[in-house]
């Protein structure tokens, strides 16, 4: 008997490219980071003895009340909440704005994609600054818009005039993050107003903001084109739950509801968001001591030769690789179980971020870069 649905026999039609949006193919894939139970595999080593330095997560964990409230729960068999509506009225007293500001999503990288499809039509313009995070410009590509860099400068500051200059009547988005992922310094606030002024949607990435301190939330009620997208995963611990949202003008707010998958955050994200909430003491302390590493951890880099580090408001540090090869930096570090973000784009080429773990992480680190 011939199974219909083997390799040999295709049930696909010879004419499929005709029926694909040909601008995909351009499109070049987001490189994800891999996790930790591939790393450890990789290496034959158990998944404890891996030290993931790469994807700026938080090593302490989620707060102990999250992992106790995903444990009670007993309604995973059930559809979540379609509006979020427990998490949206206790992020009010956590933001300062109402529920009518607030959005919900799987990960702000879900608000990055819903704000894109309610505002990109093919041909559109959407202006970000190197070096920034690389979702911007995968999707824009995604919906046939185009990415338009406006480069840093040699600090990583934003040129605001040149960024307002670059606008044109098919300039829909302006995407900045604030700490910037991977240079890790802030988005300065008159520069900030300096866009708002252009009418151009500004999207405000604050991933990091809770290791900063500093926020631009404050300005989303005068605003009707700012946009502040905030997340659980850093601070909180929660990366692997994807929990993120949105600050914006109710109307907005509104569409975006009206465009979203109906259930795009699961009963454990939401349970789990709703019980760090709770347990803020807690959490904010942790964020406190992982600022406090990242310090120590600067100020140790800057002792090994072949590293410049840059200074960071975020929960990662950004270094220069110099007298050798930053790939085989990374090459050796993971060889022991340590692993790092290299990077090889035109403005980072020679450059490895490195996310603040534990103490004890940052002086098996510093003795691995030390002895190489």
């Amino acid at each position: 008997m011939t199974d219909t649905l083997s390799p040999q026999s295709s049930v696909l039609s010879p004419d499929l490219d005709r029926l694909l949006r040909p601008h995909f193919r351009a499109v070049a894939p987001y490189t994800p980071i891999e996790p930790v139970e591939v790393l450890s595999r990789r290496l034959g080593i158990p998944d404890d003895a891996v030290i993931k330095l790469d994807g700026n997560e938080n090593l302490y964990g989620p707060s102990p009340r999250a992992l106790e409230a995903l444990a009670r729960c007993a309604r995973y068999h059930i559809y979540p909440d379609p509006l979020q509506r427990d998490l949206r009225q206790a992020l009010t007293a956590y933001t300062g704005l109402g529920v009518e500001h607030i959005v919900v999503g799987n990960g702000s990288d879900e608000l990055i994609d819903l704000l894109m499809r309610l505002t990109l039509e093919p041909g559109d313009r959407v202006l970000t600054c190197s070096p920034t995070f690389g979702m911007y410009s995968f999707n824009a590509g995604v919906c046939a818009a185009t990415a338009v860099d406006i480069p840093r400068d040699a600090a990583f500051a934003v040129d605001a005039e040149a960024v307002a200059a670059a606008v044109d009547e098919r300039t829909k988005l302006i995407l900045l993050p604030s700490p910037n992922n991977p240079s890790a310094n802030l988005l300065l606030r008159a520069d900030l107003l300096r866009l708002l002024e252009t009418g151009v949607l500004v999207v405000v990435d604050e991933a990091y903001a809770e290791f900063a301190g500093e926020t631009a939330a404050d300005l989303v009620p005068h605003y009707e084109n700012l946009v502040v997208l905030r997340t659980f995963s850093k601070w909180a611990g929660l990366a692997g739950l994807r929990v993120g949202y949105g600050l914006m003008a109710p109307r907005l707010a509104q569409l975006l509801d009206h465009i979203k998958p109906p259930y795009n955050v699961n009963v454990a994200g939401l349970v789990a968001a709703l019980a760090s909430l709770e347990d803020l003491a807690l959490l904010q302390e942790r964020v406190q001591a992982i600022a406090a590493e990242r310090e120590r951890l600067y100020t140790l880099l800057q002792t090994v030769p072949y590293l410049r580090p840059y200074p960071s408001r975020a929960n990662f540090i950004l270094c220069a690789v110099m007298e050798r090869d930053a790939r085989g930096l990374k090459d050796a570090l993971a060889g022991v179980g340590i692993f790092i973000r290299f990077f090889d784009t035109p403005r980072l080429r020679g450059s490895v971020r490195i996310s603040v773990g534990l103490p004890e992480h940052t002086d098996r680190l510093l003795a691995e870069l030390r002895r190489m």
